[in-house]
């Protein structure tokens, strides 16, 4: 069953918690000194909060599968839609083994599809895709423009 990941670059990760664990009435399920994540059933929802964000508020969407057929199925829906999916492949992120693509929407809006493999002890420590000067908050996000490069060398 599929799950919806939101990311959110926040300021203070220790009020941010309690915010959101109030909100959720729920404790994180992993906290780390930049990161937080709560797997919650109710909404169906993969929340992750990040000090590594350079700008705060929303970073990220995406759609969280269990197995490599739901991940399949979604990739196929990617190819479908009228954007460049930028596939990152396996990588370290966000303190987990995954494995994913990267789209955006017609305003830029930057969606994942991922699988997670296992855990990771660090952040992230990959350098699939260049994301120019600056890092996206999930490790090697690649960045809006990105997209609209790989759009325009697309062929037909």
């Amino acid at each position: 069953m599929k799950r919806l990941h939101i990311s959110v670059s926040v300021t203070d990760l220790d009020k941010s918690i309690g915010f959101y664990s109030n909100l959720f009435a729920s404790e994180p399920s992993v906290i780390k000194d930049d990161y937080a994540k709560w797997m919650l059933e109710d909404p169906r929802v993969n929340f992750a909060i990040t000090t590594r964000g350079a700008q705060k508020g929303i970073d990220h969407l995406g759609i969280q599968v269990e197995d490599d057929a739901e991940l399949a199925e979604v990739y196929g829906r990617l190819k479908q839609a009228d954007a460049q999916v930028i596939e990152q492949g396996a990588t370290t992120c966000c303190y987990a083994e995954s494995e994913k693509s990267w789209i955006f929407d017609p305003d830029s809006i930057a969606w994942e599809t991922f699988l997670t493999r296992g855990a990771s002890p660090v952040y992230g420590s990959d350098s699939i895709l260049p994301v120019g000067e600056e890092a996206g908050a999930c490790c090697d996000r690649p960045k809006a423009a990105q997209a609209e490069v790989a759009r325009d060398k697309a062929c037909c």
